[in-house]
């Protein structure tokens, strides 16, 4: 049964587990039960962009384990795969159904990627977290980071790069998801991905993912930064 972004908080933004993957409903409600709302603070909304196969999910799980915070979870129309959990990884919803929210202006941005699935980021959880001071994460697309800052300027945005080229298209290989010919159609949108990143003015910095721990340190370096300023 699809859930409406209209729904609780607790439906849209999940609190990391100590795996790295969303707490589950009864950890949620728990875990927001003893969370100090700083209400003295503003909450900080932090976009984390990349290609695909970067490693930029490893990063956001990271960076939720270091301070806290909660991740939110994005509406799309795309075929869940076989590793994907609805309303975890993302709430999975037909056409139909996301075009009504559209409608209905649900979303804090949205996106047809790539001229085929939609993806959205529904509005009023967020809000309500950055609100009580919280850290939000949204790991989104260039296009979708576009919109959002565009609503939420003071936003921070990173987005994180490849070494290199080669090195891309071999993490896309030994992930093992998809064949050669989908390896290849994702390493082109890629490429156009990070074109458009460095040619706009929507990211505040630029991370290189050579080795994870160390990419994983300077964008929490840049976190950290963030949050000492709030006040």
């Amino acid at each position: 049964m699809p859930v409406s972004p209209s729904g609780g908080v607790s439906s849209r933004l999940r609190p990391m587990g100590a795996s790295g993957h969303a707490a589950n409903d009864h950890a949620s409600a728990h875990a927001h039960a003893h969370t100090p709302a700083h209400e003295h603070c503003p909450g900080l909304l932090l976009l984390i962009c990349g290609p695909s196969g970067v490693g930029k999910t490893t990063i956001v799980h990271e960076l939720i384990r270091r301070f806290g915070g909660l991740f939110s979870v994005s509406a799309t129309t795309r075929q869940r795969s076989p590793q994907e959990r609805d309303g975890i990884d993302y709430f999975f919803v037909d056409e139909r159904t996301f075009q009504e929210w559209i409608t209905e202006d649900r979303f804090l941005e949205h996106a047809q990627v790539f001229g085929r699935a939609w993806y959205g980021t529904p509005e009023a959880p967020v809000r309500a977290e950055l609100a009580k001071g919280h850290l939000v994460v949204l790991d989104i697309d260039v296009q979708g980071a576009d919109n959002v800052r565009k609503r939420i300027p003071e936003a921070l945005a990173i987005f994180v790069l490849p070494p290199n080229e080669q090195e891309l298209l071999k993490r896309l290989r030994a992930r093992g998801r998809e064949d050669e010919a989908a390896i290849e159609r994702r390493f082109a949108e890629s490429k156009l991905e990070i074109a458009r990143a460095m040619q706009g003015h929507t990211f505040d910095a630029f991370v290189v993912n050579d080795t994870l721990p160390r990419a994983t340190d300077e964008v929490s370096a840049i976190v950290a930064a963030r949050l000492a300023k709030r006040g």
